[in-house]
């Protein structure tokens, strides 16, 4: 697709929970980079994201006006420094900040549906998520609670969108920095949930979803590092035997289908030998980890505030910032938007790609 219609398109960034610091960063974004966010609109409510732009005005500085749009369109007739929200359903009532609130968690999963929607319409060209709060969408009652997160959300819109069961359309999530990618084979599970979960099946669908996601994005096959499951990768059986009788052969299925993978290696040094510094490539373009804390943790280290959460196997482009919401410090304007930003950024990369820049 041209550059005409790439900038005719626009980018949707949904609310996120209005108790947490998504509406904020939100806010800080659009201040601080307005040419980034140029033809983005927020998929929320008018008075939340009004109440966040005057959190984030400092002494001194003009206020930040926002604008009522009609539909994803009109956010490209929106001047700079200017937030345009399209507003999903009925005004929210204000909630207070960092209290978790059914009712917001019920607005911000809406929110996520009419983005998705668009998305899947093609009237927008990417979705950029806030934060959600799992223990509010679990309050937030049906159909939210049965959602960990964003990721089952958007799982589900796509199967609905494409008459298909959710089973069909399998997703993996992508943690993204400057200097690591990693995709996890289990989500939001238990640590014994997970491990579980580590099965012949899962490991070759996430190496095809992982290949197939960055093929294009690097412009060649990506060179895909397996972490294994157990202690120094089972160390030839000593420490199980999941690496010898699931992940291998998971792998070698994978390179018999013209893959560049290898491993399984051991989960405490893998991540180095991917970790790309300026000047030196990484020996690795991508880490598979087996479970969520052992690929986020050593992503999340590297540096949260520049993180980026893309959902892989959607037929839709996805992004959020690497972080939850903060309710600890909703409010009070100290939040960060630069894991947003960088967001922001890669959700326009990824979408250029995606219509065929």
């Amino acid at each position: 697709m041209t550059d005409t219609n790439l900038q005719s398109t626009p980018i949707a960034i949904t609310m996120g929970d209005a108790a947490g610091i998504g509406p904020e960063i939100i806010a800080k974004a659009f201040r601080a980079q307005p040419a980034l966010l140029n033809g983005c609109f927020v998929v929320g409510d008018v008075g939340t994201m009004r109440r966040a732009a005057a959190i984030v005005t400092q002494s001194g500085q003009a206020p930040l006006p926002v604008a009522l749009i009609a539909d994803p369109s009109a956010a490209l007739q929106v001047p700079p420094h200017c937030i345009p929200v399209l507003q999903v359903g009925e005004p929210l009532l204000p909630v207070p900040w960092g209290r978790i609130s059914g009712t917001a968690a019920a607005f911000a999963g809406q929110c996520v549906e009419q983005a998705a929607d668009w998305a899947l319409h093609a009237k927008v060209r990417a979705i950029v998520t806030a934060p959600l709060n799992k223990a509010a969408l679990a309050a937030a009652g049906a159909p939210y609670d049965q959602f960990p997160g964003h990721t089952e959300l958007l799982q589900a819109c796509a199967a609905r969108h494409l008459r298909q069961d959710v089973a069909q359309v399998p997703v993996r999530m992508m943690l993204v920095n400057e200097e690591l990618r990693t995709v996890l084979v289990s989500i939001h599970l238990s640590l014994r949930e997970a491990i579980a979960a580590v099965t012949y099946d899962s490991v070759l669908q996430t190496l095809q979803i992982t290949h197939a996601a960055l093929l294009p994005m690097l412009g060649r096959p990506p060179r895909i590092g397996v972490a294994g499951l157990n202690p120094h990768a089972g160390e030839g059986g000593l420490f199980g035997r999941e690496e010898i009788e699931i992940i291998a052969p998971a792998i070698e299925a994978a390179r018999a289908k013209g893959y560049w993978v290898s491993g399984p290696w051991a989960p405490d040094t893998v991540f180095m030998r991917a970790r790309s510094h300026p000047g030196s490539e990484g020996e690795f373009d991508v880490v598979v980890a087996m479970y969520h804390d052992q690929g986020l943790i050593a992503v999340k280290y590297l540096g949260v505030e520049n993180g980026v959460n893309v959902t892989l196997g959607l037929p839709m482009v996805r992004t959020s910032p690497d972080h939850g919401t903060a309710f600890d410090i909703a409010g009070t304007g100290r939040a960060a938007p630069s894991s947003l930003l960088a967001a922001v950024r890669l959700a326009g990369v990824l979408s250029a790609d995606a219509m065929g820049r």
